[in-house]
């Protein structure tokens, strides 16, 4: 027997191509802004290791310092979230696998994100 569904019916439902240029320009932008920021944080890094905690705790609480360590865990966590999603697009292929990967891996780097927003702002605001 014959299949007599269309092209376009035997595509649909396997994705589109509506939220792969968003995805696209999302992770290079958050490679373009960490190739700026990882400079600064091995930087700062190196800046630290020279300092007790004191001096540590009060390098990171400048104002612009904790601006841009939070912008960095914010840009390392979307990236790898995204970057994570295309592997998991790509090798698994599973859909209900897919789904609780994916699933997963968000939850993950909001998790990651969240906690270490959380320390920077307690020390840039000396708690």
């Amino acid at each position: 027997m014959s299949d007599l569904r269309t092209p376009l019916k035997n595509a649909l439902g396997l994705g589109s191509a509506k939220q792969g240029a968003h995805h696209f320009l999302v992770q290079r932008t958050t490679a373009v802004a960490l190739a700026l920021l990882v400079p600064w944080v091995v930087w700062l890094v190196l800046e630290a290791l020279h300092l007790d905690y004191a001096g540590a705790h009060a390098l990171v609480a400048q104002p612009l310092n904790a601006v841009l360590l939070l912008a960095f865990v914010v840009a390392v966590f979307w990236h790898a979230q995204l970057g994570l999603q295309v592997v998991i697009e790509d090798y698994v292929h599973t859909k209900g696998t897919q789904v609780v990967l994916q699933i997963l891996v968000k939850f993950l780097c909001f998790l990651g994100a969240a906690a270490s927003a959380l320390a920077v702002i307690r020390i840039a605001l000396g708690r």
